[in-house]
C-alpha cells in the first residue's frame, strides 16, 4: 500500500518537507500497512529549491552574496549531481530587506548573479532557478553585472547598473559564461516586461515603486539597448516581467528558457512515475482557493492523479468553498478551525495538520479500499 505525499509548503508556517513528514508520521501510526513516498513539491516560487533538493537527494551549498540593498549575507542553493537549483529570493528577495525602507531605485539582483557565478565555479552544467518573491525592479541589470557584463553611459564611461544613465551594454564575461550552459527559469506568471501587465505596473507597488513612469522608462530603455547591442528583443515574451523583469534579464543576458514552475519541478523529481506507483496521492498548500486553479502545484498534482486513475486528497491551511476547486479532489480538508485566529493557526500548524490527518483516517482508508 503506497501513499505519495506531494504537498507544497504552508507559507509562513511549514515547509513542504515538514508538511510531508508530519503527514507521514500520522499515517505510519494510523495505517501501518502503508508505505509513504515523501515528495515535496513547489511551483517555482519560494520553497522550490528545498523541495527539489529533498526529492532528488542533493546537497546544500552555502556561499557569500549580498541582498537587494547590497548588504553582505549568506545564501544557499542546491547541487543535485551536476545541476544547481536555486531561488533568486535567497539573495534578492523582498523578505530579506523588509527591515529597511523600500528603495526600488537602487534595489539590485546583483546577489542573484553572484549565486549563479558561484554555481558555475562549482562545475554546474545546468542551472534551475525560481524567480518568485523579488525585491527588485531592475530588469536583471545587477545579475548581469555580477556575471561580467559592463554598462556604459553616452560618453562610453562605465556606470553602475542601477543608474538611469545606462546607454550601452558590453558582454565581457569570463570563460565560464552562463551562455555555455542551459539555464531553466521556473516562472508561474505570464506578464510581459512592459505595459499595463508589465513588471512595474503589476508588481512595482509591493516593492515601493511610486514613480511608475520613471521605472517603466528605465526598463524600456534597457530592452532597446539589449535589442541593439545583444541582438535580442524579448520584452513581449510571457514571463519577461516576472521578478521585476529578471525573467527578461535571464533570457536576454544568459540565454535562459522560461518554463512553467510546476511542470519543471514535476519533470525534475520524476513526479509522474511516482504518482503511477501510488495507491493514494496526498497534496496541499497553505490555502486552496481560486488562485490554486491557475498553475499551482496541488491542482497540477490532482490533474496528473486523475489522468492516471489515482485517488487524490488535499490538506490545506484553509479551503475555499468552491465546487470547481473541490471537483479536482476526492476529498479536501482544512486544518484551521473556523473560530481560530489565523496567527494562532500558523503557530500551531504542525499540530493542526497532524490532527486533521488523524481525523481523516476513515476517508483515507476508504479511498485505499481498506474498509
Amino acid at each position: 500500500m503506497r501513499i505519495l505525499i506531494a504537498s507544497d509548503k504552508y507559507k509562513g508556517s511549514l515547509t513542504a518537507t515538514e508538511v510531508a513528514q508530519t503527514i507521514a508520521r500520522v499515517l505510519g501510526t494510523e495505517i501501518p500497512e502503508s508505505e509513504c513516498d515523501l515528495c515535496p513539491i513547489a511551483d517555482g516560487g519560494e520553497g522550490t529549491t528545498e523541495a527539489m533538493v529533498t526529492a532528488l537527494g542533493g546537497e546544500w551549498v552555502i556561499m557569500d552574496t549580498v541582498d537587494a540593498q547590497m548588504r553582505p549575507r549568506q545564501a544557499r542553493y542546491g547541487l543535485c549531481a551536476n545541476q544547481a537549483v536555486m531561488e533568486m529570493s535567497a539573495a534578492s528577495g523582498l523578505a530579506l530587506v523588509n527591515d529597511l525602507p523600500q528603495a526600488p531605485e537602487v534595489a539590485s539582483t546583483y546577489g542573484t548573479g553572484l549565486m549563479i557565478a558561484h554555481a558555475l565555479k562549482q562545475g554546474a552544467e545546468r542551472i534551475l532557478i525560481g524567480i518568485g518573491g523579488s525585491a527588485t525592479n531592475d530588469g536583471g541589470l545587477g545579475m548581469a553585472a555580477a556575471l561580467g557584463f559592463q554598462f556604459l553611459d553616452q560618453a562610453g564611461q562605465t556606470v553602475p547598473p542601477v543608474m538611469r544613465e545606462v546607454m550601452r551594454v558590453e558582454r565581457i564575461q569570463p570563460p565560464e559564461s552562463p551562455f555555455l550552459i542551459p539555464i531553466l527559469v521556473a516562472c508561474d506568471v505570464d506578464n510581459p516586461l512592459l505595459g499595463e501587465r508589465g513588471a512595474t505596473r503589476v508588481y512595482g507597488a509591493q516593492k515601493g515603486v511610486k514613480e511608475i513612469t520613471w521605472f517603466e522608462d528605465r526598463l524600456a530603455r534597457l530592452a532597446n539597448i539589449a535589442a541593439h547591442d545583444l541582438r535580442v528583443d524579448l520584452r513581449d515574451i510571457p514571463g519577461a516581467g516576472a521578478a521585476g523583469g529578471l525573467g527578461w534579464g535571464l533570457m536576454a543576458f544568459c540565454g535562459a528558457k522560461l518554463t512553467n514552475g510546476f511542470d519543471l519541478v514535476a519533470e525534475q523529481i520524476g513526479l509522474e512515475p511516482r504518482v503511477m506507483e501510488a495507491d493514494l496521492v496526498i497534496t496541499g498548500e497553505g490555502r486552496l482557493d481560486s488562485q490554486t486553479l491557475y498553475g499551482k502545484g496541488p491542482v497540477g498534482i490532482a490533474q496528473m492523479a486523475r489522468r492516471l486513475g489515482k485517488p487524490v486528497v488535499a490538506f490545506a491551511g484553509a479551503v475555499e468553498d468552491s465546487d470547481e476547486l473541490r471537483s479536482h479532489f476526492d476529498f479536501t480538508r482544512s486544518i484551521k478551525p473556523a473560530d481560530m485566529p489565523l496567527s494562532e493557526a500558523i503557530a500551531r500548524a504542525e499540530t493542526l495538520l497532524a490532527m486533521a490527518v488523524r481525523e481523516s483516517i476513515p476517508q483515507l482508508r476508504k479511498l485505499l479500499n481498506l474498509e
